[in-house]
């Protein structure tokens, strides 16, 4: 192991000791200098992973969750640096840690609250004139293959469990005693200026954004989300999302539609 590496890798586990040929500029001992720094590194990424994952923090407490980031950050060290982008996989790891295993729907709500960083962070999109995709609308017969493009912020999750209800217990919104956390909720995540929201959708909505996403053309995508929710209505699916600016541009697939 090079010298670089060495210095990464006690840095992040205090079980290894100070790099041997660590040197300090005014003669003070290395391994106590070494200590400060390695104790800093740590609760600053701990800190960036409670800024990001706030409503996690809150579900176990402060000193459960500092517990499990310091386990994370051991294991997964920053690949950037850019802070934000740290954690990306935080979620699986609390999928797969042992002492949250009481919690299962921990791991989605961090999903949830990541899908948020991206919205805030994603790319700037105007969105669709209400115009444009009335008169889109207004072919019936070319509705099968009508391509709709959605807002880069936007995201989607499908969860088991109640994680839009958890999200809005602790935005105030309502309380924990209303929430059954046993209840599937798909979450709907979108930027509006700078504010990001996260809306509970039906399942035949979410399975028509997602086909979307994936370049399906709307027939397609319709023929999907029946599938999954016979009660699904298309025209207030793309209402809301039009009402919520997520739709930025339409289409018409000039190949075959997509099964």
């Amino acid at each position: 192991m090079n010298s670089q590496a060495e210095f990464v890798a006690a840095l992040l586990d205090p079980e290894r000791d100070c790099p041997a040929d660590l040197k300090t500029w005014n003669g003070s001992d290395p391994a106590a200098r070494f200590a400060v720094y390695r104790n800093n590194v740590l609760s600053s990424l701990i800190d960036a992973l409670a800024a990001s994952f706030p409503v996690v923090q809150q579900l176990v407490g402060e000193t459960f969750f500092r517990a499990m980031a310091a386990v994370y950050v051991r294991h997964s060290p920053p690949r950037t640096r850019i802070l934000a982008d740290y954690g990306a996989d935080f979620p699986a790891f609390i999928q797969g840690f042992a002492p949250a295993a009481s919690l299962p729907y921990l791991a989605d709500v961090a999903r949830l609250e990541l899908l948020r960083i991206r919205a805030y962070h994603a790319a700037d999109a105007a969105p669709l004139d209400a115009d444009a995709l009335a008169t889109a609308l207004a072919a019936p017969e070319r509705l099968a293959s009508l391509l709709l493009r959605l807002q880069p912020a936007l995201g989607l999750l499908d969860s088991a469990f109640a994680v839009v209800s958890l999200w809005a217990a602790h935005q105030g919104a309502l309380t924990l005693a209303e929430v059954d956390l046993d209840q599937a909720q798909c979450a709907l995540v979108l930027r509006n200026g700078l504010e990001v929201e996260v809306l509970g959708i039906r399942s035949g909505d979410a399975v028509l954004i997602q086909a979307l996403l994936q370049g399906r053309p709307l027939g397609a995508a319709t023929q999907l989300a029946l599938a999954c929710d016979p009660a699904f209505d298309l025209g207030a699916c793309l209402a809301h999302l039009l009402r919520a600016g997520a739709i930025t541009h339409c289409a018409y697939d000039t190949q075959r539609p997509l099964p």
